[in-house]
């Protein structure tokens, strides 16, 4: 099995400019996952601790400690990201915000894009409502399964 190790130091270094714990990338039979571990320490007034672990194809692969955000208990009814990826609420940095909070939305319109590996994807309103919340800052990157928008 051939491993492409300038894919692998891509990778993690894009964990280390994102602040991400994982990501994966599958071509054909192969596939990669480069992750860390992120331990916090238990007191409140000193910052978090970041670690590296070792991963992708058994070999440990070198990554810059970098922030990222708490999670915080996920409201019900919170649209959340599908991917790992970077949060733009516009179109493009001179267009006004897809939502805002207090905005009505209809099911299918455009909430925000997670971009993934280059891709721009449009998360789209599940049901008809008002957002209540905007739960990430736009450039934020985010994890799978994190909480984007609530709508009530």
């Amino acid at each position: 099995m051939n491993i492409d190790s300038a894919l692998v130091r891509e990778l993690a270094e894009l964990l280390a400019e994102t602040g991400l714990s994982e990501i994966e990338v599958e071509d054909g039979t192969v596939k990669i996952r480069v992750s860390r571990q992120i331990i916090q320490q238990m007191s409140a007034a000193l910052p978090p601790i970041y670690t590296s672990a070792p991963s992708a194809a058994g070999g440990e692969v070198p990554s810059s400690p970098a922030p990222a955000p708490a999670p915080a208990a996920a409201p019900i009814d919170a649209v959340k990201s599908p991917m790992v990826g970077t949060v733009y609420l516009a179109a493009e940095p001179s267009a006004p915000n897809f939502v805002s909070v207090g905005k009505a939305v209809k099911e299918g319109d455009v909430l925000l894009i997670v971009e993934a590996m280059k891709v721009m994807n449009q998360i789209t309103a599940p049901k008809s409502g008002t957002v209540t919340a905007i739960l990430v800052n736009n450039m934020q990157p985010v994890e799978y399964d994190q909480p984007l928008v609530v709508i009530a």
